[in-house]
């Protein structure tokens, strides 16, 4: 069976393209050449087939949760209202992260559960296993790891998020610049990182590219090629690993494509504001245009407990200037293992904030729904500003809540509403479409 690129290349539609351009209001035959091109990716699965998600130019940016148990807290049950929550709360894509208990169970539960392309990091699954066979992950042996990545595939997974960019090479920049303000936060990339000084090799998932390629290429998996060097503090951003990482993977993002693998980059991870836009710039450029996810980034280092909004504000940004797939970061990062409400908290943040990007970086399109809604609150048309508004039973909730003596105003001001008093003032000059 071909992947969605081989199909798109032999100038065949598949129902997964004719679904994204049904849902993006675009013509089959430019997501069709995206895909050819490799600047678009539908994550699948040939034995799941999930919702399709177009990634990519032209598309509306994307929103990734993620969720997944902890070696702390083990709640099976917890993690599928979590993952039925961020669906939802209006997510694209859900990654299941745990490393805490039976790992396959909670995998196969999640995929069962929701309608969402699914994906996780298999190093997470491959490390777990080698501690708990060897009593130590370094013991970990490559086949094992490929054997994960290939069971995984054939759960139904529909993307991977995989280390293929750390090499001996990146680590010598680590240490030639004297390490880091914020260390290392990637889970899978400290083990690869560890396994490969502890072992003196290479890493298995670089040495053996185009052995990942084949693997996920069989089940037409998306391949996201993860940044186990991102920046995890602002003063990090952009240094020499970080970069060397991102090259690398915008070097592997082409050659994947090339074999026939549908190919995203992810990026950082924590970055200043006046950052973006270049490092957007510089994927688009290194890749030839494959998808970015980017993880946040979180703009702040010093917000712990709201990093949902320091995430927003940094995924606006990246939205705005071409990032296409935005990770949520929920309100418990840094601090706990997210639990239901920060999940839809998270979601529900950085689908504003994509909204907001996609307004700037499609205006000739992306506008239209905010100028109704002036037109509605100008109006005091309350039920068409539920019709319009991103999250309406939360606004219909706040509003019901606190019911106004007026029914055509709220009680922010009541009696002195600005714009009924404006309305009557204009009235006569309301014609045409400001109607």
């Amino acid at each position: 069976m071909a992947t969605q690129i081989e199909f798109a290349r032999q100038g065949v539609v598949t129902p997964q393209m004719a679904a994204v351009a049904n849902n993006e209001c675009l013509t089959e035959e430019f997501v069709r050449q995206m895909v050819a091109e490799g600047k678009v990716v539908i994550p699948n699965n040939l034995k799941r087939n999930p919702l399709s998600a177009g990634i990519g130019k032209g598309m509306r940016t994307k929103v990734n949760a993620s969720i997944g148990t902890s070696s702390d807290i083990v709640d099976y049950d917890a993690e599928i209202r979590k993952a039925l929550a961020a669906q939802a709360a209006g997510a694209d894509t859900l990654m299941e992260l745990s490393v805490g208990g039976d790992l396959d169970r909670v995998r196969r539960e999640v995929i069962a559960a929701v309608d969402l392309p699914v994906g996780n990091v298999p190093l997470y699954q491959a490390f777990c296993e080698a501690a708990r066979k060897y009593g130590d992950p370094n013991k970990l042996d490559p086949e094992m790891l490929f054997d994960i990545i290939e069971q995984q595939c054939a759960d139904g997974l529909a993307f991977m998020a995989i280390h293929c960019g750390i090499n001996l090479y990146t680590i010598e920049r680590l240490r030639k610049q004297g390490y880091r303000y914020g260390g290392l936060v990637s889970k899978g990339g400290v083990s690869m990182v560890a396994w490969m000084m502890k072992n003196g090799r290479e890493n298995p998932l670089y040495a053996q590219f185009d052995r990942v390629c084949a693997i996920l290429k069989k089940y037409d998996v998306v391949l996201s090629l993860g940044n186990g060097l991102r920046a995890g503090a602002i003063h990090d951003s952009h240094d020499r690993a970080m970069v060397q990482e991102l090259l690398i993977n915008c070097e592997l993002a082409e050659l994947g494509h090339e074999m026939g693998c549908q190919m995203l980059v992810e990026g950082p991870g924590h970055m200043p504001l006046d950052e973006i836009e270049t490092n957007i710039r510089l994927q688009k450029r290194m890749s030839g245009g494959a998808p970015y996810y980017m993880l946040g980034p979180i703009s702040s280092d010093v917000a712990p407990g709201y990093d949902h909004i320091t995430a927003a504000i940094g995924a606006a940004q990246s939205s705005r200037y071409g990032a296409d797939l935005i990770c949520y970061i929920t309100p418990a990062e840094h601090l706990a293992l997210p639990n239901e409400k920060d999940v839809i908290d998270g979601v529900k943040a950085a689908k504003i904030a994509a909204y907001i990007g996609d307004m700037n970086k499609y205006p000739e399109r992306g506008r239209e729904r905010d100028k109704e809604m002036s037109k509605a609150r100008r109006d005091l048309k309350w039920e068409k500003q539920f019709e319009l508004a991103l999250f309406p039973e939360d606004a219909r909730a706040i509003r019901a809540s606190r019911t106004p003596e007026d029914e055509d105003t709220c009680t922010m001001c009541g009696d002195f509403c600005a714009s009924r008093g404006a309305g009557e003032l204009f009235k006569q000059d309301l014609r045409g479409d400001k109607v």
